[in-house]
Order: C-alpha cells, then sequence, then structure tokens
C-alpha cells in the first residue's frame, strides 16, 4: 500500500487529512488542494525544497575558504596521483597548458617612448632569458610551470628574489617558485588592530593581503636536515605572486580537476575490472572427464596431464577429472556497449577539466569540421578569459612590476618613468589556413582591425614587425628587387602596381587594376 504521509509535492498528507478523508473526502480534498496552492505560493525553486527527491542532498554555506581549508590538501594530493597515473588526467592538465601557455605570453614596453620601449625590451629579453632561482629555464618556462601547478594543484607561490651585485646579472632580480605545499596552512590567528592569518595568509582589518607565512623548504621533503626546519617566515605580499583561479571570493584555489576525480577514479577501476574480465574470458580451458579408476577419494578433482591438482586456469589448459568420459570447454560471453559507456564517461572526464572530448582523448570519430570548430570557438573563449583575467594580471603583471622596479634601483632606467606593459598571448592555430587568413584580411581591408591588431593577434609585436618590414623594403629596393609579398609594387592579383616612375614611361601603367 502506497505511504501518502510525505507527498512528492512537498505538502505532507497528515493524519487529520487521513480521518477527514474518511468522513467528508470532499471536504478533504479541498482541504488539501488549499494546502497544495499555499505551498506553491511559498515555493520559490523547486531544487530549495525538502522532500524525499532531494532527500540525501546536503549543501553546506560555508565560506569558500573555509571548505578549501577542509578539503584542500585531500584534492591536492589526489590531483597529483591522478596526473602522475591516469593518461587522461594528465593529457586534460597538458591541454589546458599547451592553450593557456603555449610558448610562452610576451611583454613589450608600452611607454609611449620609442626609444624608452626599445631599451626596456632589451632589458627584458635579458632579465627573461635567466630569470629562474634556480637556473632551470627562462621566464615562459616560469609561466608554463605555474600554470600547470594552478591546474594541478590548486595555486602556486613565486618570491621576489634581489640578487646582490658583483653576479653579473644586469637586472638584479630572480624569481622563485614556490609549491603551495611551502604555506604553512596551519598558522590561524588574530592580529592587534583588527587584522588576522587564516591558513597562512595574514590579512588587515580590511582583508586586504599583507604577508604570506612559507617554510623555506618543502614539508614534503625526505632530507633529514630539511626536516629539522618546520618554522615559517614571514614573508612581506609585496615580494609575493600567487597565482589562483578564483571561482568565489576566495584567497586560495582548488585543483581544476575536482570535479573529475570520482569520476576518474570510476573509470580507471572499471577498465581494471573490464581488463581482468576480458583476460578471463580469454582462458578457453578444456576439462576431460575420464574414466580412472585409481582415484582414491570420492571428491572430484581436477588434474592436468602431469597429475598435478589444478588451482586455477590459463588460456589453452587441458584439465583433467576423474569419474567422467567426456570433455567440455568453457564458452566466454561477450560483452556489448563497452565502448559507448566508455565514451560516455571520458565526456564526463573532459567536462570536469573544461576541455574538449576530441583533446583530451585524441578521438575525432564522432567529429566533424563545424562542429570542431564551433566546440573550439568556446574553448578558446575560456582561454582568453583565463589569459586576461587570471594568469597575466595575478602572474605576469606583479613580475613585470618587479623588473621595472629593479631596473630602476639599479638606475638602469629613469626612476620617474612610468611603462606599463603589452602582453601577448600566443596566437590559436587556424583550423582552415586559407579561410582564417582571408577573413582578418577582410576585416582589416573593412576598417573592423587595424593591421597592428592582427599582427598581436598572432602573437608577434607590431612595432618590431613594422621595423622588419621597412628594412625589407629598403633592401629589396636597392637591390631592384620585386617580391609578391610587397603590396606597394604587386597587387592581390600578382599585377604589377603603377608608381610614379612607370606611369611617366608608360600612360597604361597608370590604369586601374581590377584586383
Amino acid at each position: 500500500m502506497a505511504d501518502h504521509r510525505n507527498r512528492s509535492d512537498g505538502v505532507p498528507w497528515g493524519m487529520m487529512d487521513t480521518g477527514l478523508a474518511w468522513i467528508a473526502p470532499r471536504r478533504a480534498a479541498a482541504r488539501y488542494a488549499a494546502k497544495v496552492a499555499i505551498a506553491n505560493l511559498r515555493r520559490s525553486y523547486e531544487a530549495g525544497g525538502k522532500s524525499r527527491v532531494t532527500e540525501g542532498w546536503r549543501g553546506s554555506n560555508a565560506s569558500a575558504d573555509a571548505e578549501i581549508a577542509a578539503a584542500g590538501p585531500v584534492l591536492r594530493d589526489r590531483s597529483r596521483d591522478l596526473v602522475r597515473n591516469n593518461a587522461l588526467a594528465a593529457q586534460a592538465v597538458q591541454v589546458l597548458v599547451n592553450n593557456i601557455v603555449g610558448p610562452g605570453i610576451r611583454p613589450r614596453a608600452a611607454s609611449g617612448n620609442k626609444a624608452l620601449n626599445k631599451r626596456v625590451d632589451a632589458l627584458w629579453r635579458s632579465f627573461a632569458a635567466s630569470c629562474d632561482y634556480y637556473g632551470h629555464t627562462d621566464f615562459h618556462g616560469l609561466l608554463n610551470l605555474a600554470v600547470r601547478e594552478m591546474i594541478e594543484a590548486g595555486d602556486i607561490l613565486a618570491l621576489k628574489i634581489a640578487t646582490p651585485r658583483g653576479t653579473g646579472r644586469i637586472v638584479p632580480l630572480q624569481i622563485q617558485l614556490r609549491e603551495i605545499d611551502h604555506l604553512d596552512t596551519g598558522r590561524v590567528q588574530d592580529i592587534a588592530g583588527g587584522g588576522y592569518t587564516d591558513q597562512g595568509i595574514e590579512f588587515d582589518a580590511g582583508g586586504r593581503r599583507t604577508a604570506f607565512w612559507m617554510f623555506p623548504q618543502h614539508p614534503g621533503g625526505t632530507n633529514r636536515a630539511i626536516r629539522r626546519r618546520f618554522e615559517s617566515e614571514r614573508i612581506d605580499a609585496t615580494r609575493v605572486a600567487h597565482l589562483f583561479e578564483r571561482q568565489r571570493v576566495q584567497s586560495r584555489g582548488v585543483p581544476w580537476g575536482a570535479p573529475a576525480m570520482l569520476a576518474l577514479r570510476d573509470l580507471g577501476d572499471w577498465q581494471q575490472a573490464e581488463l581482468v574480465r576480458k583476460k578471463t574470458e580469454a582462458c578457453l580451458v578444456g576439462i576431460v572427464f575420464g574414466d580412472d579408476e585409481t582415484q582414491a577419494s570420492v571428491a572430484p578433482v581436477v588434474q592436468d596431464s602431469q597429475g598435478n591438482k589444478v588451482e586455477q586456469f590459463e588460456p589453452g589448459l587441458i584439465a583433467y577429472a576423474r569419474g567422467g568420459k567426456d570433455i567440455k570447454f568453457n564458452q566466454p560471453a561477450s560483452t556489448a556497449g563497452v565502448y559507448e559507456w566508455n565514451r560516455v564517461q571520458m565526456h564526463i572526464v573532459a567536462s570536469g577539466f573544461r576541455v574538449p572530448y576530441a583533446l583530451m582523448t585524441g578521438d575525432l570519430s564522432q567529429n566533424n569540421f563545424s562542429s570542431s570548430r564551433v566546440g573550439l570557438n568556446e574553448f578558446r573563449r575560456m582561454v582568453e578569459q583565463l589569459q586576461w583575467q587570471t594568469v597575466i594580471p595575478m602572474f605576469c603583471e606583479p613580475i613585470w612590476r618587479w623588473f621595472i622596479e629593479a631596473a630602476q634601483l639599479a638606475g638602469l632606467l629613469p626612476l620617474d618613468a612610468v611603462i606599463p606593459a603589452e602582453w601577448a598571448p600566443p596566437r590559436f592555430e587556424m583550423v582552415n589556413p586559407l579561410q582564417d587568413v582571408q577573413a582578418d584580411l577582410l576585416e582589416t581591408r573593412a576598417g573592423f582591425a587595424s593591421p597592428q591588431q592582427m599582427i598581436a593577434k598572432r602573437g608577434y609585436d607590431p612595432a618590431a614587425v613594422i621595423e622588419e618590414w621597412a628594412a625589407h623594403a629598403e633592401a629589396t629596393d636597392a637591390l631592384g628587387l620585386i617580391f609578391d609579398s610587397d603590396p606597394r609594387k604587386v597587387s592581390k592579383g600578382g599585377n604589377v602596381q603603377p608608381t610614379e616612375q612607370n606611369t611617366a614611361t608608360d600612360p597604361a601603367a597608370g590604369k586601374p587594376t581590377t584586383e
């Protein structure tokens, strides 16, 4: 008999309703309809209701930092384990790093003074080539590692290290990357004046970061000398660039693969179980039931041809069972739908990592040209958002400010100069180069975009490209050479453009072309 006490619409059916229904069904129906109407007036969101449908759904109104403090370390450890041991997780992280950073996000000075810009750019190239405190890579390598750590672990710390004179560095500055494990997350305290420290980050009374408390060495190091140094040190916030993605009002980040972790784990377990099952199905075993009068026991015994007792089956095994006169083979069962189910789970994993399924798996069988472009457009829009709203302001810009300050203090740049940077993220590869270039050309010729914007879109410095073009034009003019790539002398259709010289000698040359 159905239980009407808890209705699916969230309006309870009580004992009074039951009793009234026996005496006056119409009055009971009107009474219950009125209760439903009142409930509908009060209800705003069905997902906010409490009923049998939502039973077991547990939410939390805790702050983002409180949630991260409780689950962050476990999420970070599991994320790193998945990236180390799961091919899908490793590829998803690599796809994100490839598209966000690629060969590098390159700055150029934008002070408005051409001579000063060239000087600053030259100093930056010198600094970027050897800015790694550990000496492993350059600025672009540090950026690659920082973004990888942000995706895999949730956040990363970059420290400003002033180098002493006499080290041979033109700009006395280096950058040290520290994993977020260096942060003393156990330091939680109140500070006089209304400030406080939470998860190793010190805040003033207004909630602005003033310092970071860090362990000098990684707490997970195995060196005994390192284990003795578990006292964190205070580092001013002006010396730290903290890179993480903000999804709420929060001070720490979480691994990007958190929504897909359980799906990845379950998929890996299922694939392992399916592999074991396939191996078991591949064990084609024949059992010979023979007439053996020497059997001493009445219990059934399975032996191989050498008389050894069989305790596990192997592919191609022929086993002998005493007391029979027949031979039988096992019949492995076939399984359908494995590929479809596996693909659905990988779609879930790709969504959790926010990468296209085809890029994560390499499976293009379900894609056509149009669907690929639509999917890539949305993915690229997300990547551009991350570049301009997260990576550049939280990592690139602080390092640029440190670089300008160090160069000014070293007397390499004027102290009163204000030198911002224009950043050029890596260009996206064209899906159809011919159509994309034609579209860019039409957009430029129509005045919707400038040539400088199109050059910057491809990750190059417009000023440098124009200077290269000027030098190329001067050299070709001096040698009397004409190339199809020179729009001053050759039209789009490959015809010679009219010039003052050939117009004076050949009136027909001045006729307008149809290109």
